[in-house]
């Protein structure tokens, strides 16, 4: 027996729409409704408690960067752009912002509940991505520190195999990780150095 597809729930999301008055904000406001939103509209800007919203509507037409509480690019939410002009300028102000889906003007009684979707899901897909990048930046300092680490011990007269054991041997003794244990001796040397040239002044 075929299983049926699990219908997503948005019923109770928070949504803002960021749009003057017209008759694309009645059918935007009506689809949002209808899906069981709790909708807001607002102009020209976003007040502050936009940033708790589950979903941000903006008007890419005659919007400009002021009218967010947050950074070009940094939306804390799955954000939609509605484009009713597809002048170069405005598309490109419009994926600066990254917006995570689209919804042409003018709304018709359909497009809303899709436009979600795909906005949430895209937007989910960019902060996994970007959680990874973040991991590898902090694996790629961890390793370079152990790289500084042991080229430090390796000064001390040993290569750099003893010098690679030696490290584990201090993670071991300060019950730390080796990561951990590679920053401490690359601060101690760094404090050395800052010493001996103060020292030698």
């Amino acid at each position: 027996m075929k299983r049926a597809a699990r219908i997503p729930i948005l019923g109770g999301a928070k949504a803002y729409v960021l749009h003057r008055p017209h008759a694309n904000l009645i059918a935007i406001m009506r689809q949002l409704s209808a899906i069981g939103l709790n909708a807001s509209d607002c102009w020209p800007e976003l007040p502050p408690e936009a940033l708790s919203a589950d979903f941000v509507f903006f008007d890419v037409d005659l919007g400009f960067d002021e009218q967010f509480p947050w950074p070009r690019g940094e939306a804390p939410m799955p954000i939609i752009a509605l484009i009713g002009s597809e002048a170069p300028g405005r598309i490109e102000w419009a994926l600066s912002h990254n917006a995570d889906a689209q919804l042409l003007k003018p709304v018709g009684n359909s497009g809303v509940y899709s436009a979600l979707l795909i906005a949430r899901q895209s937007f989910a897909a960019r902060r996994q991505l970007a959680d990874e990048i973040a991991a590898l930046r902090v694996r790629v300092a961890e390793r370079q520190t152990i790289v500084r680490a042991v080229t430090a011990l390796c000064s001390r007269g040993v290569d750099d195999e003893r010098a690679y054991a030696q490290l584990r041997s201090l993670a071991m003794n300060w019950q730390v990780s080796l990561e951990e244990a590679a920053g401490r001796v690359v601060a101690m040397t760094e404090r050395e150095s800052g010493l001996d040239h103060s020292h030698r002044a």
